[in-house]
């Protein structure tokens, strides 16, 4: 989903922004080879944000969801592990904040989606849709959709006053209504910028790819990233000291999806390489120098530690083909990540140990229970500033763009 520089384009029509999701069933999509990055692509374009046409079987407001039980169990870690601070998830449509062994719920709209970490950790950033009914011309005629309009909250982490609109993704022309993307938000660690995934403001001028929201002026800024074939970006991730942005660049083979992990200089403007395709929802150590990743293989998703130099694989840290989104502790000696068994995504937590990167792993040690966690929301960690280990140095930059796969440590 990327392209260097793009060059002016003539309007074109907009793809769909709102609507019911997919019935995609999760446990499938991450088991078949070459499928599960499409996949993250599909929820990226598609899950959550197609419009529907009034009086189709979903009914005159929109798709019919079953009731599901808002709760989550936590699995007491044997042996004991210590998970310092705060994890962050999204379960039917609301967001959870899980401390230790207790998890509050501390949104209840049920379309709440997308959850991140203020840099202080007082603030909870976040996707809530709201269904509208749009119009816009397809076919030769003005058409009547369902919409579900996203906007980007924020809100306090511990529930206190109404959530703050940042962001909304609605597009009026004269009497045309229509909408576009808001996905993925990722918080500058000086707090001024949201980078996120959006075809905003004008989804018939712009691919769905990353943006920068300025904080003080609600302008959104377009870096013009490259892209592949207009298909676009997904998963921004600052470093801890706000030099550099890791994302997705989605591309594909065929009916294969290889995205590759990208890394952005703000201060120059250039973008890198890091790995070639196959690796997505990358997570970078609070040191610069490790990312944490999703790795597609023939039997499916596994979770892998490269390095950010050069994107060689120096750590398998799962080889169930049911991993992913994986995220690093902000004190560097874990990564949480989602894992499917029997059809149902659960959080699950390693201990690394020794020194990188020839760690030696505990886990992985599951910390929900049948959760049904929502596998498009990746999970974020917050750990007060007296918990972490000192200042890293500068994130490294990588040494060179590379030419083939990544190599697989042994």
């Amino acid at each position: 989903m990327t392209r260097s520089n793009p060059s002016p384009r003539a309007p074109r029509a907009p793809r769909p922004a709102g609507g019911s999701r997919l019935p995609i069933d999760l446990g499938t999509l991450l088991s078949i080879a070459g499928l599960v990055l499409i996949g993250a692509v599909t929820l990226s374009l598609l899950g959550g944000n197609l419009p529907s046409l009034p009086g189709g079987p979903d009914g005159p407001d929109g798709p019919i969801r079953t009731p599901t039980p808002s709760n989550i169990v936590i699995t007491p870690t044997d042996p004991p592990i210590d998970i310092p601070g705060s994890l962050l998830y999204e379960k039917d449509g609301n967001i959870w904040i899980q401390q230790g062994d207790v998890a509050r719920q501390l949104t209840s709209s049920g379309s709440d989606s997308m959850p991140a970490w203020s840099p202080d950790g007082t603030q909870i950033y976040f996707v809530r849709t709201r269904r509208e009914e749009g119009r816009w011309p397809s076919g030769g005629f003005t058409r009547t959709y369902h919409l579900e309009v996203p906007t980007l909250f924020r809100i306090a982490a511990d529930g206190t006053g109404e959530p703050e609109a940042l962001l909304t993704g609605r597009v009026r022309q004269g009497n045309l209504r229509w909408s576009y993307f808001i996905r993925e938000p990722a918080v500058s660690p000086d707090g001024s910028t949201v980078a996120l995934i959006t075809d905003g403001p004008d989804p018939t001028r712009s691919d769905i790819v990353v943006k920068f929201l300025d904080l003080a002026s609600g302008e959104l800024r377009n870096p013009n990233l490259p892209q592949s074939r207009s298909l676009g970006h997904q998963d921004p991730t600052w470093s801890s000291d706000g030099r550099f942005l890791l994302y997705v660049q989605n591309d594909r083979e065929g009916a294969r999806g290889v995205p590759s992990i990208r890394r952005y200089n703000p201060a120059n403007g250039r973008s890198v390489a890091i790995t070639s395709g196959g690796y997505a929802d990358p997570s970078w150590s609070r040191d610069g120098r490790w990312i944490a990743a999703t790795r597609t293989s023939n039997v499916g998703t596994d979770v892998v530690i490269l390095d950010a130099r050069n994107g060689i694989e120096v750590l398998v840290v799962t080889r169930d083909g049911q991993s992913f989104n994986p995220i690093w502790s902000p004190r560097g000696d874990q990564l949480a990540f989602y894992k499917v068994t029997h059809g149902v995504v659960d959080l699950f937590v390693v201990q690394l140990e020794g020194t990188a990167p020839d760690w030696t792993m505990q886990g992985p040690i599951a910390l929900t229970i049948s959760a049904g966690l929502d596998a498009a929301s990746r999970p974020a960690w917050f750990v007060p500033a007296d918990q972490l280990p000192p200042l890293p140095t500068p994130t490294p930059v990588p040494t060179a763009a590379p030419t083939g796969a990544a190599t697989t440590a042994p």
